[in-house]
């Protein structure tokens, strides 16, 4: 395994291991908090497969000319990672693990595999990501399309951008609390974005003040 295969098998590894030890009811509390999400992801997987499933399907998997699965580095955050295993089963998992485990000599993302993506609820950047060919043919005939994927991507923050209690916050929280560290924890770990959870506390506490 390189490195970033060495990482994210470790940290589906390590989530896997310790959901697997959860009593039935913080399992199902831990559903509950990601519920509101897999809605959402349901909501822009219907929209993506109804307006860009056919125009993808032709630049990603048969001309190879687009950008979106062509790296194995994909980000996924120490959140993405939950939600999947919440939702795999064990054999998902365990392929998972044994492709992370293979050495990757294609040209394409590590978790694509012949019937596609390997997730069951695939990373948010991955989710969100259509690149600018496609956007501009999708939009140019159905310009309320582009209404549609802003307000999606308005949502998507909802649950990942840390100006206010994100879901991908808490279920970071909830395993450090468990014990657990790893460097995909982004929203503990990156400097940019502890830095727009101060300002969002700072911001608060002057609004509290006044």
């Amino acid at each position: 395994m390189n490195e970033y295969q060495s990482e994210q098998f470790e940290t589906f590894d390590m989530v896997h291991k310790l959901i697997s030890a959860l009593s039935v009811q913080e399992k199902d509390r831990l559903n509950a908090m990601i519920s509101d999400y897999l809605a959402f992801r349901k909501k822009t997987a219907d929209f993506l497969e109804a307006h860009f499933g056919e125009v993808c399907t032709l630049k990603c998997y048969q001309s190879r000319l687009s950008a979106c699965c062509s790296r194995e580095s994909i980000i996924t955050f120490f959140a993405d990672i939950i939600i999947n295993v919440l939702v795999s089963s064990e054999e998902d998992i365990e392929t998972l693990l044994e492709v992370l485990k293979a050495p990757n000599e294609g040209y394409k993302c590590i978790y694509l595999g012949n019937q596609g993506c390997l997730w069951k609820i695939k990373p948010i950047v991955c989710e969100m990501f259509l690149c600018d060919s496609a956007k501009e043919k999708v939009f140019e005939n159905h310009p309320e399309c582009e209404t549609i994927w802003a307000d999606l991507k308005k949502q998507e923050k909802r649950f990942t951008w840390p100006d206010r209690p994100v879901l991908f916050d808490m279920l970071e929280e909830y395993f450090l609390d468990a014990g657990c560290s790893s460097p995909l924890m982004y929203l503990h770990n990156s400097p940019g974005l502890l830095r727009i959870k101060q300002n969002a506390a700072s911001e608060k506490v002057n609004k509290d003040m006044n």
